[in-house]
């Protein structure tokens, strides 16, 4: 059931519930092993930065977030074998892109995800 806030949002146009049409198990499908652990992981750690983290499931990708302003700073899209991201610190700013092939390297990718959250106007 959705939120009281998300079903203001939605009245006033503001956010559309269509990714709950694409569950996000969809994106673990064919991955590896490795690589379904690390989405895993990184999505649990992106819902611990904050409750106005926004996740937004498409069809060939994960996005990520702030509420209210969606401004959108992480984008994640699965592949078979590695994670694609996508980092926006700001409007203005150039997205920075990473390809995670292993645990530990997701995990050195948090502190980036961290800094581009607190960042993104």
């Amino acid at each position: 059931m959705a939120s009281f806030t998300t079903q203001i949002m939605s009245k006033f146009g503001l956010y559309s519930d269509k990714s709950e049409a694409i569950p996000f198990e969809s994106h673990l499908e064919g991955l590896e092993e490795e690589t379904k652990n690390s989405l895993l992981n990184l999505r649990n750690y992106l819902k611990s930065l904050g409750n106005n983290v926004i996740e937004e499931i498409r069809p060939h990708r994960i996005t990520y977030a702030k509420t209210l302003t969606f401004r959108t700073f992480l984008d994640i899209q699965p592949r078979k074998d590695s994670l694609v991201i996508s980092i926006r610190k700001g409007r203005n700013e150039p997205v920075t892109n990473h390809t995670i092939n292993t645990t530990q390297e997701s995990e050195e990718i948090k502190y980036k995800i961290a800094e581009a959250y607190t960042t993104i106007r």
